[in-house]
């Protein structure tokens, strides 16, 4: 028999730009300094937010993304983010109802999106408005979001960015004509911006110090402006699916464990908190290093380059010599390295004019493009990661490009056909280097760690 799984809340908005990361970081944040032990989670591919989260939360930040981990998976990795806790905080991406959009055909659909995820929970969302430009009409636009799929439930509105205690009475009254509970009014402030880049919120690893201040006065803001016990009181999940279990997801043991690098420190902050535990189970020995100071690990037999802002540190990059050696050795000897878009760019010759490690023979440069998307992809020859054909779902999220200069030796790690009806070939695969801009989720590709772990020695 299945206990009863940790309630939730989820925290969702009409768009993006609303305020949710500010409210759901502000919220786990106050949860946790009035006693409760809170589960932060993210809707979606994004790495930023959690690291904002697990600052909050004093655990990490976990991702609920059900086209890189399947809809099956969802509960399973909610149980296992929230066990011990009290009560868990899931921000959601976008708009409540926007998902993924169809690579073959420019359409929408609900997959991926976070009503799809409450849904599967079965936890109530809180409503972030941005109440700037609002008055009675909000009234309309809240009994449009109540009622557009009866599988999502409305529990409450947090009102963003309140300009005076009139524009505050006018806003209840809107919201008490639908009847949908106000739970929070938060004033407008300004100086709680979190600093932002090219690609979203300066990473929580980056921001240092200005992160852990940011994290404490949002959770200031919220305490005070916003009805915890409410909250709390609200909060629920219908979720009884066993909880993810990373060792029988790998379901392999291994007496020598095989030293695994896993590049972090601020250049490389994008990765899930399962990638590790799954290594783990697989029999691996994870140790995580700077690339920006570190050397790889004594021992090092495998390399994990996740992705990351390596553009904003490409001259410290470029300065660590001793370790660009070590990976170029590393490469050149057949060891397994699995390199993300951040990871693909410090394989190249060169990033924005800086040498890099040189294992792939292409120079990338930052630019004004984004390039941004889920994939279906294709995995087109055998690697150390993926077996040639197997199918994934993948996610880019980058603003450089690549300038081919001598790639030979290299094959195209993936394949897949964008809406325009074209074929699609992306990525590098040379000896045990498996480097693309693509991001995949290990929770959706078991079987990706145990090769990757095998092919390491274990």
């Amino acid at each position: 028999m299945v206990s009863a799984s940790t309630p939730a809340v989820v925290i969702a908005a009409p768009a993006s730009g609303s305020g949710k990361t500010t409210v759901a970081t502000g919220l786990i944040g106050a949860l946790r300094s009035s006693g409760s032990s809170v589960a932060p989670f993210k809707v979606g591919p994004d790495y930023i937010d959690p690291g904002y989260h697990g600052l909050a939360a004093g655990r990490p930040g976990r991702n609920l993304d059900t086209v890189l981990v399947g809809m099956d998976r969802i509960g399973p990795l909610y149980n296992h983010g929230t066990a011990g806790c009290d009560i868990a905080v899931v921000e959601g991406v976008m708009g409540l109802f926007d998902g993924k959009i169809d690579e073959a055909n420019a359409q929408a659909s609900a997959e991926g999106s976070t009503a799809q995820v409450a849904a599967i929970l079965g936890a109530p969302v809180v409503l972030v408005i941005d109440a700037r430009g609002h008055s009675q009409s909000l009234a309309a636009v809240l009994h449009g979001f109540a009622t557009y799929d009866a599988s999502v439930r409305i529990g409450g509105v947090i009102l963003n960015r309140v300009g005076s205690a009139r524009h505050e009475q006018v806003l209840r009254h809107a919201c008490d004509k639908v009847g949908i509970p106000v739970l929070g009014v938060v004033p407008r402030l300004v100086e709680l911006e979190v600093p932002s880049r090219h690609l979203g919120l300066i990473p929580a690893a980056e921001h240092g110090i200005a992160a852990v201040a940011a994290v404490e006065a949002m959770a200031e803001l919220i305490a005070t402006h916003t009805d915890l016990g409410a909250i709390r009181a609200l909060a629920s999940s219908t979720v009884t699916a066993p909880a993810w279990d990373p060792v029988a997801e790998v379901g392999i043991h291994h007496d020598s464990r095989p030293v695994v690098a896993i590049a972090g420190g601020p250049a490389f902050t994008f990765g899930y908190a399962e990638h590790r535990e799954l290594l783990v189970a697989a029999g691996a020995d994870v140790q995580v290093f700077d690339p920006l100071t570190g050397e790889l690990p004594s021992g090092t037999a495998a390399l994990v380059l996740p992705g990351g802002f390596p553009e904003e540190h490409a001259v410290d990059l470029a300065s660590n010599t001793v370790l660009l050696a070590q990976v170029r050795d590393l490469a050149d000897g057949g060891a397994p390295i699995h390199a993300e878009c951040a990871g693909l760019l410090y394989l190249a010759r060169s990033l924005d004019g800086h040498e890099m490690a040189g294992v792939i023979g292409v120079d990338a440069q930052f630019g004004k493009k984004l390039t941004l998307g889920y994939r279906e992809a294709v995995a087109l020859g055998d690697s150390s990661v993926f077996e040639a054909g197997a199918r994934v779902a993948g996610h880019e999220f980058h603003r450089t490009s690549l300038v081919f200069a001598d790639a030979d030796g290299c094959n195209p790690a993936w394949g897949w056909r964008p809406w325009d009806g074209g074929a699609m070939r992306e990525g590098f695969v040379r000896g045990g280097v498996h480097a693309s801009y693509l991001h995949t989720h290990p929770a959706g590709q078991p079987r990706s760690i145990t090769k990757f772990v095998e092919a390491a020695g274990g």
